[in-house]
């Protein structure tokens, strides 16, 4: 996998660039994973309604192709593109969904945070007043809303597939500018809360955390080093 740091950039470009690598990309082309800063920017899933954002200001609100509704970019959050060719890897798109999160959990265990899956609602949680507890939620009634008491968003993830090749991905919240979030209806549900390492008593500095999360990305989503041909002894 070869992984790619942009730096700080808009966020146009970036989705267009990926959408067309992956057009344009081979059968035997290596897998490649983006790894940026957004300036402030609300972005829309391919079928969010636009009514999840209530206040935009001067916050531009772009299009998407990936899935889910809206959320929001901005510096001092770690955004990961992983561009994987999932047919090549034989992963079904639930899985590597699971892989993605799987990753930001691991990540933020590093730094002594419990990420949380909530069944139903892609991306990881956090408790906000208990960040290290690690212990299972509440089992969830099977097609009850997803749960979200007593805990915060980190991590949103909004994936797209295409001929069996993914683009977008996932976004880490290290030390941002929070406030744009009270603007929205985070991922179309109304109230969510949402955080970051920083607020909720981790100061990691961003490029620590992009460090270990490309590690964990690299882990979760590279296929394992075929063993050599065994050749019997003559």
């Amino acid at each position: 996998m070869i992984v790619r740091h942009l730096g700080l950039v808009d966020y146009p470009p970036i989705a267009a660039a990926m959408q067309q690598w992956t057009a344009a990309r081979t059968a035997t082309q290596c897998d490649e994973l983006w790894v940026c800063q957004h300036r402030p920017v609300f972005t829309l899933g391919i079928a969010a309604d636009a009514g999840h954002v209530l206040d935009a200001g001067a916050i531009p609100v772009v299009a998407s192709t990936r899935g889910g509704q809206v959320t929001y970019h901005g510096p001092g959050q770690i955004v990961a593109y992983p561009l994987i060719d999932l047919k090549r890897q034989g992963l079904f798109v639930k899985e590597y969904v699971a892989r993605l999160e799987a990753a930001v959990i691991g990540t933020l265990q590093a730094f002594g945070i419990a990420g949380h899956r909530v069944a139903g609602a892609p991306g990881v949680y956090v408790r906000p007043q208990a960040p290290g507890d690690a212990s299972p939620l509440p089992a969830q009634a099977a097609g009850m809303p997803p749960a979200f008491h007593g805990l915060a968003k980190i991590a949103a993830l909004g994936v797209k597939i295409s001929q069996g090749r993914s683009y977008h991905g996932l976004a880490l919240n290290v030390a941002m500018d929070l406030s744009p979030y009270l603007r929205i209806n985070p991922c179309g549900y109304q109230a969510l809360a949402t955080t970051d390492m920083h607020t909720i008593g981790v100061p990691a500095h961003p490029q620590r955390v992009s460090a270990t999360l490309v590690a964990q990305l690299r882990q979760q989503l590279q296929p394992p080093a075929k063993a050599p041909p065994h050749t019997p002894p003559s």
